[in-house]
């Protein structure tokens, strides 16, 4: 991914909307692969470079705060924050649940229930980058929770025997979805990390799971934002 291919939703002076395509981090320690933060640094700085020209001054190295993350074989929308005061009311609105995510997920199996709410402990191994569910008084267990609700199935679906999720993510933790879903036998397709079938593949899979709706208080104006790819 590039400057060219960037897909920006919406921008202003305090934050910055955009799609992150699958297979791109949305940070990364590594200088080989550009993320979404150095890719999007460097499209304010080169927009404020332009504005400095004219009014003949320096443009200093750009903020950008990263709120929220999406796994990277993840596609979708994620909000950025380009001040200091953005960051801090988007961190407390993500923190209070006052932060809508929404998902949609093509799963292996059809859930037992339409709809639920799936409440877990997860603990996350940072030695091989995958999250478990786990019992309450595990040292590092962290609370998760979604909602989801099944979509009407397509004709291809059906005869597929594969079912989608429209995804209500409540909390943010590693791979939250991904093993919640599979935790109750319903594992994302192309998951290749805790889907089995998936996992048996050789070659490359595209994650169907994509964050396509994300709702929040715009920092500074107040008024209620929006960003929907459906």
């Amino acid at each position: 991914m590039n400057l060219q291919s960037l897909d920006i939703l919406y921008e202003d002076t305090h934050i910055l909307v955009c799609i992150k395509p699958s297979g791109t981090a949305t940070q990364s320690r590594s200088i080989k692969s550009p993320d979404m933060e150095s890719i999007l640094k460097n499209h304010i700085a080169k927009s404020t470079a332009c504005k400095n020209f004219f009014a003949n001054s320096f443009a200093k190295e750009p903020y950008l705060a990263v709120i929220h993350r999406l796994d990277q074989p993840v596609q979708g929308i994620m909000v950025f924050a380009k001040t200091p005061f953005a960051a801090k009311e988007l961190s407390r609105q993500l923190q209070t649940d006052n932060f809508g995510k929404y998902y949609r997920a093509l799963v292996s199996c059809k859930p037992s229930k339409a709809s639920d709410t799936l409440e877990d402990y997860m603990r996350k191994n940072k030695k091989d980058n995958v999250s478990r569910i786990c019992q309450k008084e595990t040292p590092g267990a962290k609370l998760a929770r979604l909602s989801y609700r099944t979509v009407p199935k397509s004709e291809q679906y059906f005869m597929s025997g594969l079912s989608e999720l429209d995804i209500h993510l409540h909390t943010g933790r590693h791979h939250q979805i991904r093993v919640q879903l599979a935790n109750i036998g319903c594992p994302v397709v192309g998951d290749t990390k805790y889907n089995p079938q998936s996992a048996e593949t050789s070659g490359w899979q595209e994650l169907k799971l994509c964050s396509y709706r994300l709702e929040f208080t715009h920092p500074k104006t107040k008024k209620p934002m929006s960003f929907s790819l459906i």
